[in-house]
């Protein structure tokens, strides 16, 4: 908080009235990521074609390109939300919110029952694992984006 107030040219006591905690800030960095990404994939879907490979398409290369924008930082946030309860549950509300988005985006595509909870959960932690394999330099791009597409709608045929 002290080298955020130096960093801001402003007096730590305004950084501490602001965010209140070292978790507020962390809270607030993640919140604004978030947001940001949120509209690049609103906007993507919005852009795309009405059929399910181009959703699945769109999901799959927002999340792995989600993950190549967070640079340094953001996982050392994202770390450190899943150092406090409060944080973690944070982290938590802003994966079902992700989830829930793609339930919406992947109805249209899915039976009457939608796409399972349990297969949405998975299609994350696919996404998840995968985006950080392109990180680490085991996957391409282009590999993880190609298998996340394939995760995605073999698990809305699933559901029909």
């Amino acid at each position: 908080m002290g080298r955020l107030a130096e960093l801001a040219g402003v007096a730590k006591p305004v950084v501490y009235d602001h965010f209140g905690t070292r978790n507020g800030l962390l809270a607030a960095l993640y919140q604004d990521f978030d947001e940001r990404q949120t509209a690049i994939i609103d906007a993507a879907i919005a852009a795309s074609r009405p059929t399910l490979k181009d959703k699945a398409r769109v999901i799959a290369a927002s999340y792995v390109d989600c993950v190549l924008t967070q640079g340094r930082e953001m996982p050392d946030v994202l770390s450190a939300l899943n150092g406090s309860p409060e944080l973690a549950t944070l982290k938590r509300q802003y994966e079902q919110a992700f989830i829930a988005k793609c339930r919406t985006i992947l109805a249209p595509f899915s039976g009457p029952g939608g796409v399972s909870a349990g297969g949405l959960w998975a299609m994350l932690g696919a996404a998840d694992s995968l985006s950080h394999a392109v990180v680490a330099g085991d996957l391409t791009e282009e590999q993880a984006r190609d298998e996340l597409i394939e995760v995605i709608v073999a698990m809305v045929k699933r559901s029909r």
